[in-house]
């Protein structure tokens, strides 16, 4: 989980950089286009950044009280494991089963 987070933090740094090197690339272009274009790839790039920061601020918090409530109960924590498995197992075997007839 750790590796995957770091994957996606360093692709949106290289993302914004890659971005920031476009706007200063064309800096010395005078076509309207490119001004407006400029400043649209700059707005979204605040806003992209504030999204990221938003959803990974949510998730060490959702996170957090996962794990909180997980240590405060074991037996039920454990408990819906179970149950999300045995219904996810009779789903597949259910499908499984579907397949097999048809053949």
């Amino acid at each position: 989980m750790n590796k995957q987070k770091h994957a996606v933090s360093d692709a949106m740094d290289t993302l914004a950089e890659d971005a920031r090197n476009l706007m200063t690339a064309t800096t010395d272009i005078a076509e309207a286009k490119v001004g407006e274009a400029r400043k649209r790839l700059a707005v979204t790039l605040e806003r992209g950044k504030d999204i990221y920061e938003s959803v990974r601020k949510n998730t060490v918090e959702r996170t957090r009280a996962f794990d909180e409530a997980t240590h405060e109960h074991p037996y039920t924590a454990i408990a819906i494991g179970v149950g999300a498995g045995a219904f996810i197992g009779y789903l597949i075997s259910r499908n499984g089963s579907r397949n097999h007839r048809s053949r």
